[in-house]
């Protein structure tokens, strides 16, 4: 897929715009990781351990706020188009960089698919009928679309639609208490409400330990995409002053959300009686005899979709845009429009999700969990390449320059190394249980792949290190 290169093309015409502020980053990183994870997925998860889930979430969120350290120190000493694939290849080498940016890139093409296939699930709560291949058809063309416009109206719709999202999330907490505290639309004949619940049915563990620890593919998964904070760094205003805003305050918020939301959600209702067929939100709400609400939280669990989708494209095209300015991915991801939107990585990621077209078609029932696993694999080998990235950065600075850092990592080095712990323990519960040996599987294979295509047609054209197209200039 060659292009012209980029001395073909104007220079103004080869450079991103910087049209993100605080505002935006912020909720781009809510649309990105609160989405088909807390609103679907939490089933899965909820299946797997139980109330002990809440266990899982807190441990996760504790090993991704690190993972967001480590980034955000990175992100502010050197603000980048491509982020963290740009600093692993800086400090692990090439190949680690082209590994872990195509990586991020299959990251957000599968959870995509996961996102559009969760799209037909909640368009199947109003209109059983139609097959659900055709409601993703139509989510895909519309994101593309969406993609193609300048990075500021990108920033603001998906503003808009995170905070539609934020809203219900704590519209749902408050009415979540006012069910257990008051019985509000609730009969007589009503289960009990309370957090009893979370160990009157089987117990706080009721599949043990090795449930808690099967729960850890999808709880990852729910994570995952709120690494873009580092990918918007080449598009913020103010780098400096709005990376580390939305890091200190964006995954104490995520943790919050999914840990407080899934406390009322097993508190109102048995965690027994949750199912993966549609949003655990709307089966509450629903069984409640809460029509309204249900029909309402399906609208919103539908436009977190649609902003998760959003945001994984926004990333994996910016990720693909700093690779190609490194001769790690063909040229022509590095073609900027005038609105100056990487175009060709968008309609590349577009045709991509086509596959989930066909995944819906074929096998309609089985689709989530697998791409679930498959990207919790990606999620976790980005998040260690990460990581690793930025002990063998300190590894390399003097203690003059460490000094300098202006958004060090906290708990160093211990903290970093405990979440790399974390990370290598996931993808070994890959391994270990049969329904995501296969997610393995896919995962192992990519990298091989991913090194025989770094082998073939990367490492005997390397270019002598250069400096690196300034990653923005101007504003919308």
């Amino acid at each position: 897929m060659q292009a012209s290169s980029q001395s073909d093309t104007p220079a103004e015409a080869q450079t991103l715009k910087r049209g993100l502020n605080a505002r935006h980053i912020r909720f781009m990183a809510l649309g990105s990781a609160i989405g088909t994870g807390l609103f679907y997925g939490s089933a899965e998860a909820i299946q797997a351990a139980g109330p002990s889930v809440l266990l899982a979430y807190l441990v996760a969120g504790a090993a991704v706020y690190m993972v967001m350290r480590a980034l955000g120190e990175m992100s502010v000493r050197n603000p980048v188009s491509g982020s963290f694939g740009h600093y692993t290849t800086q400090y692990l080498g090439p190949l680690a960089g082209f590994l872990t940016g195509w990586t991020y890139a299959f990251e957000m093409i599968i959870v995509c698919l996961a996102d559009i296939t969760t799209f037909g699930l909640y368009m199947g709560f109003w209109y059983p009928g139609v097959p659900r291949w055709i409601w993703v058809l139509s989510i895909v063309f519309f994101i593309g679309a969406i993609n193609l416009l300048s990075v500021k109206v990108f920033g603001e719709l998906e503003f808009w639609l995170s905070l539609l999202k934020v809203g219900a999330i704590v519209a749902m907490i408050a009415g979540g208490l006012g069910i257990m505290l008051f019985g509000m639309g609730m009969g007589a004949d009503s289960a009990a409400t309370g957090v009893h619940n979370l160990w009157e049915h089987g117990g706080f563990m009721p599949n043990g330990v090795s449930g808690l620890i099967a729960s850890l593919a999808v709880v990852v998964f729910a994570f995952g995409g709120i690494e873009i904070i580092g990918i918007t760094a080449g598009e913020a205003k103010d780098p400096g002053r709005t990376i580390p805003r939305a890091i200190n305050a964006v995954p104490m918020r995520i943790l919050l959300f999914y840990v407080l939301t899934l406390f009322v959600l097993m508190s109102i209702f048995p965690w027994t009686r949750i199912d993966s067929k549609s949003s655990p939100f709307v089966q509450i709400f629903d069984s409640l005899g809460i029509s309204s609400a249900a029909t309402i939280l399906n609208i919103v669990v539908i436009s977190a979709a649609v902003s998760a989708i959003n945001s994984d494209i926004f990333g994996a095209g910016r990720m693909l845009f700093g690779m190609a300015q490194q001769g790690q991915a063909p040229r022509g991801f590095a073609s900027v429009s005038a609105n100056g939107v990487p175009w060709m990585t968008v309609a590349v990621m577009t045709v991509a999700l086509l596959v989930g077209v066909l995944l819906n078609y074929l096998i309609p029932e089985n689709v989530f969990l697998l791409i679930a696993s498959i990207a919790t694999f990606a999620t976790v080998w980005v998040w260690l390449m990460i990581l690793l990235s930025q002990v063998a950065m300190r590894r390399k600075m003097s203690p003059e320059e460490i000094s300098q850092l202006k958004f060090p990592v906290p708990f160093w080095p211990l903290g970093p190394l405990l979440a790399i712990a974390f990370m290598a323990f996931v993808i070994a519960v890959l391994g270990y249980f049969s329904h995501t040996q296969k997610a393995l599987g896919v995962g192992v294979v990519w990298i091989a792949l991913l090194c025989l295509a770094y082998r073939l047609w990367v490492y005997p054209r390397r270019l002598p290190e250069r400096e690196p197209v300034p990653a923005a200039q101007g504003s919308d």
